[in-house]
């Protein structure tokens, strides 16, 4: 693990007057967002931390607490300190995987893949992930189920070079949210909601009355400074409701 301190000619903290503590909280924030540090790596200790940034146990414990007040890392007694899994981002809407949902309301979750095909991005995909005509992409079509009833349709275009497994996964079993989440911290996302009437494929494939209206959920990721994943879910108008509850914090 990489954890950034610059010691050429005194302590770098010295030098910015930045808070020790601050320090130590930006270099494992860095490490994350590289990639150097994942979902379940343990971090250095208490104790390693002082020696480390040569600071008090009192500053490295001040830290380590506001990393795992901040969702950042856990820490369980006895084993130490570890990255956490990526928490749903302090927006109006959580990120959440739809198989969870499904099973927390006490019913089974399935997914029917419709395609999982690898192609070059053209003048429209491209636009959509911000990438040069020609890259690889995946793009994948899931419906999903709770119980025997269709209640969301997955389109989703992602980057390659960022999962380069996509293609192959086996989305019967775990849902592509599930998968990117995990080889791809979540560093920020965009989501915009629409009203709207369905195409005759989505009305098919979620099997929609004739006039039978549909929210649609525009969702864009980032992680490690990338744009990697744009995706359509689309729910029945009948089936689904939007709702939220979220606590302010001082994360920003």
């Amino acid at each position: 693990m990489k954890l950034q301190r610059d010691d050429a000619g005194g302590d770098a903290v010295t030098k910015r007057a930045t808070p020790h503590y601050k320090v130590i909280k930006r270099s494992i924030s860095d490490a994350v967002k590289k990639g150097d540090l994942k979902p379940g790596d343990r971090i250095p200790s208490e104790a390693e931390l002082v020696a480390r940034f040569n600071v008090s146990r009192m500053t490295a414990n001040r830290a380590l607490r506001e990393l795992q007040a901040a969702g950042v890392i856990v820490r369980h007694a006895g084993k130490g300190s570890f990255i956490a899994e990526p928490a749903p981002i302090g927006q109006l809407i959580e990120i959440r995987n739809i198989a969870d949902e499904v099973r927390e309301r006490g019913h089974a979750w399935r997914a029917r893949v419709v395609r999982n095909d690898e192609e070059r991005a053209d003048a429209e995909t491209a636009a959509l992930l911000q990438v040069s005509l020609g890259t690889r992409l995946f793009h994948s079509v899931i419906v999903h189920h709770e119980d025997d009833l269709p209640i969301q349709l997955e389109e989703r275009f992602v980057l390659a070079s960022i999962a380069p497994e996509y293609g192959q996964r086996d989305f019967t079993r775990a849902t592509p949210n599930e998968y990117l989440t995990r080889i791809a911290p979540i560093e920020r996302v965009e989501h915009r909601v629409s009203a709207t009437m369905p195409d005759e494929q989505t009305r098919t494939l979620l099997t929609l009355a004739t006039d039978e209206p549909v929210l649609r959920m525009t969702r864009r990721t980032w992680s490690r400074g990338r744009l990697v994943s744009h995706a359509w879910l689309t729910h029945p108008g009948s089936r689904f409701e939007l709702s939220a509850a979220f606590a302010i914090d001082d994360r920003c």
